[in-house]
């Protein structure tokens, strides 16, 4: 198996969305109520405390027009190359990729 590495620092979907959100002039609180969610919530995304969520993606999608799969695509990239600086979880696959080898 080869090792896959994206060679940049992951961005969390909630960058992204703080960025669009502050260049169209909206309220967090605006965009809280119109996706019908705390205005905790929201601020914890736009500032990658919270992942997001396929349900989250698709509010989001429905109230700024962001395609809620791309959205999506930003997060699991954000988690798996969280997951691949993991030096301990690296260790534990390095040990079941040696054990499977010899079954």
């Amino acid at each position: 198996m080869r090792k896959t590495e994206y060679g940049f620092s992951p961005t969390h979907p909630g960058e992204v969305l703080k960025d669009e959100i502050e260049y169209r002039g909206i309220t967090q609180g605006k965009i809280a109520a119109q996706m019908g969610m705390s205005y905790k919530m929201l601020n914890d995304i736009l500032n990658c405390r919270r992942p997001l969520t396929a349900t989250t993606a698709m509010l989001f999608e429905a109230v700024l027009d962001i395609p809620a799969d791309s959205l999506m695509n930003l997060q699991l990239k954000y988690n798996m190359q969280i997951v691949r600086k993991d030096k301990k979880f690296a260790e534990r696959l390095a040990q079941i990729r040696k054990t499977a080898s010899m079954l």
